[in-house]
Formats: C-alpha cells, sequence, structure tokens
C-alpha cells in the first residue's frame, strides 16, 4: 500500500505562511488543498471564497524546502495548481504541482567569501543522525546553506578537524567529519565557520554560545540489525508469485497473464512459493519480502480480516511455519507486511463496532464519529485515506496496543524464519506505539528487523526510539529522474544520493531497503521506456550504493508494468531461463555484491560527475576493500579519468560487468565505456576469465557493440 508523505517534524522558525490561490472556472461547493505537508489529506485543508464568487484562497504555515501539492474540487476532482512555477511527476504515475518555500534570509545570492551568513540554516542537533556513534568514531553533520560557507571545521576537545561536503539540494547542504572516541571520556565540541574574514563559533544553542558536551554515562549508540547491509531482498506480492495448489483457488480466479485490475485474483499461494524456492537459492537472494498474507477480502491484502490467520487462499498457517522453515534451511530470512493502522471492516472488533455500535466493547479501537456505523463513502468514522473498507485503528487505545504487539511474539513462533517486520503507511500511525514496538521486538530479538514504509524523509522515526530503517524510496526517486528519465544532471545524482545517504545515521544507511520497483509503482523498466540498457544501469546502482536491495519480484526477468494495478501481473515464470540476458545480469550482480565486503558494507566517496558528458563515478570502502562504479548515462562512447581512493592506488581491479582488467596507475584510473553502460570495479578474480582482457581504447558505438555488451554485462491504491 502507498504511505501518504509524511507531516515534517520542524521548529517554529523552520516554519513560514503561504497562501495558495485558486481560481474556479464555474461554481464550487468547496475546494480543498492537499499535499506532502498534510498527508495528502483532502480535507484537512479548506479553501475560503472570496467575494468575486470564484477565487479560493487558504494560508498555511509550511516549513522550508520542495513541497508537492494538488487542489480538490468538491471533494472529488484532483487538479494540480494552474499557477504553478512547475508540476512533477511523483514516479507513481501522477502529477503534483511543485512549490518551494524559500527562508527569509535567502533572499540574496549565497558567497563564501562576503561575511554574509544565512543563519536560519544554520543547525546540529546532539542526537542521530547529526551526531552518531558507528565503528568506534563519532559523525558529526553541520548543515548550512548551499555556497554560503568558505570553510567548517568541527573543534572537537580543543583539535579542530575539517569537514567535508557531503550533499546538498536546493535549500542545504551538509558538511561531515568524523574522529575516534573510546566512550569512555567525555567529548565536547563545536563548529568554526568562516564566512570571508568572519569566523563564527556554532555551539549548543547556536552562534557565539558555548560546545555540546558528549557525557559517555548518558550516551546510547543506535544499533540496526548486522544481518541486513549484507542481504539482497526479494518482494514477493503473494496473489501474483506462483500458483502451487489449484483446490485453494477462489471461485472466480484469473488466468494467470490476465490483465490485472483492482480487484480479480490469480490463485497465487504457498504452494506455488515452496515449488520456487530453487529459484530463488539459485538467483542468490538472502530474505524474502511478502506482501501481506493475512486472512483478507482483498486481493493485495491490506485490509487484515483475521490477523491471526494466514488467507486460505494462500494457504494456513502450517503451510508458512514450514515455508519459512525451509527458506531458514536455505539461508533466507522472512520479513513480513504488518498493517498496525487499519483493519478490514470484517475484522471482528469492527463487526461488533457495526452491530452494537456505542455499546461495543470495541468502540475505541476505532475513531467513530456517529452511530450506527456506516460502510459508505464518505463514512461515518476516521478511515485510511477515506476509503470505507479501511477504518483506522487506534493503537493507543490499551486493549488494542496490547492485541497488535501480542502479534510479534505470535509470528515468532507461527513462522521461524521471521527476521523482519515491514511496516505499512507507517507515518500515519502514531509515534508512540512504534516506541512500544521497538521495545516490544528487541526485547524478543535485537536482530529482528523493523523498517518502516516512508516516501519522504524517514529521520522523524530513525532516531534510535522507533525503526531501523524506511523503504528508500528517495533512492529510487534519484535513479528514476536520472537514469530512466534523463530529467537530472550527474551532479544533481550524486548529490541527491549523498543527500538522502548523510541525511541518516550510517549504519541506518546501511540498512536502508533500496529498490527501484515495488507493488504501489509502475516499473523501473516501464519507466525507462522499456530501455533494458537503463534498467540495467538502475540495477548497477541498486547494488553498489549504500542500502541493502531490494528485487520487486520479476524485475529481474525483465518484467514490465504501469502504474498500480498494472504493475502487479502475474510472474511470467516462462522468462525464468538460462537463455534471459537480464536474468543473468541480475545473478552477476548478486554474486558480485554477496562476494564485496565494500559493496555490502563500504562507506560512499564521490569521485566524479561530468555534466558535459552525463558521466558518473563514485567508490565504495571499508578498510583497504574498494569498489569503483562508472556510469556513462550518455548515448555517445566515454573514456573517464578518475582520481580514485588510496585503498585502489598501485592495484589490479577487475570490472565484474565485463571481466576487463584495469590497472591504476600512481592515483589515476581510466575506463571506457559504451553508450548507456556502467563498471563495477573490484579487487580480485573477475567475473568470467575467459573474458577478461585489458581495458582498450573506447569502442565504437555500433549496434555490434552495443549487442556484445547486452550478452556479455549483460502512487496510487492500494
Amino acid at each position: 500500500m502507498i504511505a501518504l508523505l509524511p507531516l515534517m517534524i520542524v521548529q517554529a522558525q523552520d516554519v513560514m505562511p503561504y497562501t495558495f490561490v485558486y481560481q474556479a472556472d464555474g461554481p464550487l461547493k468547496r475546494v480543498n488543498v492537499a499535499g506532502s505537508f498534510n498527508n495528502w489529506n483532502r480535507d484537512a485543508n479548506p479553501m475560503k471564497l472570496g467575494a468575486d464568487g470564484r477565487t479560493w484562497t487558504t494560508s498555511i504555515g509550511l516549513p522550508f524546502g520542495k513541497h508537492q501539492y494538488k487542489f480538490v474540487l468538491d471533494g472529488e476532482r484532483w487538479i494540480t495548481d494552474p499557477r504553478a512555477a512547475r508540476n512533477e511527476d511523483d514516479g507513481g504515475g501522477n502529477t503534483n504541482s511543485v512549490l518551494v518555500v524559500m527562508p527569509p534570509d535567502y533572499g540574496q545570492a549565497a558567497s563564501p567569501t562576503d561575511g554574509v551568513t544565512a543563519k536560519s540554516a544554520l543547525k546540529h542537533l546532539a542526537g542521530v543522525p547529526n551526531l552518531n556513534y558507528d565503528r568506534g568514531r563519532l559523525t558529526f553533520t553541520f548543515r548550512a546553506r548551499p555556497n554560503d560557507l568558505q570553510k567548517v571545521e568541527l573543534v572537537a576537545n580543543g583539535k579542530p578537524v575539517s569537514m567535508t561536503l557531503a550533499g546538498q539540494d536546493d535549500l542545504y547542504a551538509l558538511y561531515t567529519a568524523s574522529v575516534g572516541w573510546n566512550r569512555r571520556s567525555p567529548l565536547r565540541y563545536s563548529f568554526r565557520l568562516t564566512d570571508g574574514k568572519e569566523n563564527r563559533v556554532f555551539g549548543q544553542s547556536g552562534l557565539g554560545s558555548g560546545p555540546f558536551v558528549i557525557e559517555p554515562s548518558a550516551f546510547k549508540p543506535f544499533e540496526v540489525p548486522g544481518w541486513v547491509e549484507r542481504s539482497v531482498f526479494y518482494q514477493i506480492f503473494p496473489d501474483r508469485f506462483a500458483n502451487g495448489d489449484k483446490t485453494n483457488d477462489p471461485q472466480d480466479v484469473q488466468a494467470w497473464d490476465a490483465k490485472p485490475t483492482w480487484f480479480n485474483r490469480y490463485g497465487g499461494d504457498i504452494a506455488g512459493v515452496r515449488r520456487r524456492v530453487p529459484y530463488l537459492k539459485q538467483l542468490g537472494v538472502s530474505s524474502v519480502y511478502f506482501n501481506p498474507v493475512f486472512k483478507s477480502p482483498s486481493n493485495h491484502r491490506y485490509d487484515a480480516e483475521d490477523f491471526r490467520q494466514i488467507d486460505p487462499q494462500f494457504g494456513s498457517n502450517a503451510e508458512f511455519r514450514s515455508l519459512t522453515t525451509e527458506l531458514k534451511g536455505q539461508g533466507i530470512r522472512t520479513v513480513m507486511d504488518f498493517v498496525f493502522n487499519h483493519t478490514a471492516t470484517t475484522f471482528g472488533p469492527f463487526l461488533d463496532l457495526r452491530e452494537k455500535g456505542a455499546e461495543s466493547r470495541y468502540r475505541d479501537w476505532y475513531f467513530p464519529k456517529s452511530f450506527p456505523i456506516q460502510v459508505k463513502e464518505n463514512p461515518n468514522y476516521e478511515a485510511w485515506f477515506g476509503f470505507p473498507s479501511m477504518p483506522k485503528l487506534n493503537v493507543m487505545n490499551p486493549e488494542t496496543n496490547r492485541y497488535l504487539l501480542d502479534l510479534v511474539g505470535y509470528w515468532r513462533q507461527q513462522a521461524p524464519g521471521l527476521a523482519g517486520l515491514r511496516l505499512d503507511v507507517a507515518n500515519e500511525v502514531d509515534v508512540r506505539f512504534w516506541r512500544d514496538l521497538r521495545r516490544t521486538v528487541k526485547a524478543q530479538d535485537p536482530q529482528m528487523w523493523i523498517v518502516g514504509e516512508v516516501w519522504g524523509d524517514g529521520t522523524p522515526w530513525l532516531g534510535g526510539d522507533q525503526w531501523d530503517s524506511v523503504m528508500n524510496y528517495q533512492f529510487r526517486d534519484a535513479c528514476l529522474r536520472f537514469i530512466a528519465e534523463g530529467k537530472t544532471s550527474p551532479d544533481e545524482f550524486m548529490n541527491r544520493l549523498m543527500r538522502v545517504h548523510t541525511g541518516y545515521a550510517p549504519q541506518v544507511s546501511r540498512n536502508m531497503m533500496n529498490l527501484l520497483s515495488s507493488h504501489d509503482t509502475p516499473r523501473f523498466l516501464t519507466l525507462a521506456g522499456n530501455d533494458e540498457r537503463l534498467h540495467r544501469m538502475g540495477a548497477v546502482v541498486q547494488f553498489t550504493w549504500v542500502g541493502a536491495p531490494s528485487i520487486y519480484y520479476g524485475e529481474e526477468l525483465g518484467m514490465q508494468g504501469g502504474a498500480d494495478p498494472d504493475n502487479r501481473r502475474g510472474m511470467e515464470w516462462d522468462k525464468a531461463n538460462d537463455q534471459n540476458p537480464m536474468l543473468q545480469f541480475y545473478r552477476r550482480l548478486i554474486r558480485m555484491r554477496n562476494g564485496s565486503r565494500a559493496l555490502q558494507s563500504g562507506d560512499p566517496i564521490p569521485l566524479k560527475s561530468d555534466n558535459s558528458q552525463k558521466t558518473v563515478a563514485y567508490a565504495r570502502t571499508l578498510g583497504n576493500d574498494v569498489a569503483i562504479v562508472v556510469l556513462n548515462r550518455s548515448e555517445q562512447p566515454r573514456t573517464i579519468s578518475l582520481t580514485v581512493p588510496a585503498a585502489a592506488r598501485g592495484k589490479g581491479l577487475v570490472d565484474h560487468l565485463s571481466g576487463r582488467r584495469h590497472r591504476v596507475t600512481g592515483s589515476t584510473l581510466s575506463v571506457s565505456l559504451g553508450p548507456l553502460e556502467s563498471a563495477v570495479l573490484l579487487q580480485g578474480p573477475q567475473a568470467s576469465s575467459s573474458t577478461a582482457k585489458e581495458a582498450g581504447p573506447a569502442p565504437k558505438a555500433s549496434p555490434s557493440y552495443r549487442a556484445s555488451i547486452a550478452t556479455h554485462s549483460v502512487r496510487s491504491n492500494p
């Protein structure tokens, strides 16, 4: 299910009033504005009709930054703003208007030498992710306006340490530095800012104040499950993966290759998954993420009727236990999808509420507005996105809270291979519940993974008291804009990747769920105009960037699919053969990542982004282990010269996509790539010794070359 974008958690000084204006062409009963700032709630911000009978306005305090929005006419028709400076595809098949709210002290152009500093941008909070302990080192992050400071230094216990620009966007630049810490002695620190002739110190209360102080006895590191960063995930939409048992098919089961609709069912089941376990093992994945499997009236099962029963059309509790046990025996962990936000209208407590009204013992399980309960359009109870079929749970009602938290222990017993929980529409659930959930989960198993569904910045939930990770839709968006659509520059691409990475604690970034496609988005290949070269490039970044790659079922086969429900086609098993170059390419990527400590756990280092050549290069380093990734997003052959990290100097490297060998001369590496091609250079044995050769001059962009490379290297409703 799609998660509505989170409400921004900001300080008062980070908000400015903005007036939305809509001029109607005809009479309307009401107009609202909905967007990323109000969880796309069509009722949250009503607009007021002016004296002219056609101009609707409302003023809202908005956080600084980028926002997407639409006007909602008469509660039904969603339109972009005719007066918007620009509109933008959200990557889910929808187009929204875009608004950027700038701080008031951004009025003049930034300069690192003019002595004028935008004070509203200066920020450091002494907690995750701005202050973080990982691998024996403390990492500090400081925020400022882009191109506004000549130098930023961390001063730790009196010693200055230069901070490096880690990433930036239109609004903010992030600077980072790290120092070793034994966790036995207090550490005092501040930031020294140089702007031309002006030198300022930023401390605990802002400019000119005393230093921050870290006391070892009060400091608690944020720890996440260590296995996640070494994993490759595979997402299974249960009804569409494989049908192995015709006896549990629904009466209206569709042909496996039928066109997906909102409501049709294909009969995918546990027996089908078990039959394909060897396929998953051969592919090389180490974790399976199942979309909901609980009993439900829908094909997507995001509206549970019984949280403790496997849907009979998928199988039984005993069968699911056997499946997860078998997967565990093959070294494959299980992640289950939980919906703590809402239920089906056929869920027992809601049925009781419908029957008994105000006298029901389950009255406080939900948010009824009046009685009797009426399941219809514009229901008289709170529901997810207003859909009457999904009444919202009151998760902080004590009895409801206990019931939901008890599900963790129940399914750990029912599914021995259970290693993680994926939380649906997680930004819409009371954060107090997530704190309760973390305490419950980690008390049972500290290595149990908690990953929330958030489409924007997950920082409010990733401070160590709620989740371990989020589905990294921000990573997907960066790949979509640069690779699939070609709408952003190499500089913008690298800045976006680094901005997302540095926005989280390093250990959090390493356990992000990095995806290109999901059950809520059009498939990446389709958005790339069905150009398999672009699909492969996107996969290269997915398997080499920081975080754990997650493959949406069939992505490795080259499956296509537009917006939901078209993205939920039946798995195309006829393509699952050794003659499929896309499948061979994915197997190679997975073997490559599974064999490289640098790709699993290394820190990222941007090496080059050339806007004129449309090329990008970055490295991942972990001690002496190094991986170098080079991308050519242009339609022409390119030769890219790089200055490599110290760990790669004087070493022989092998491109694990083409098998070519490279030698680093001094600190310089030269890599030749064909149009829309990539290279992943690692130390050690090449991917295929029979095809390895010394790197030669840039090849010509001929059809035969492209063919040889292809063979060789090979938002919506729930």
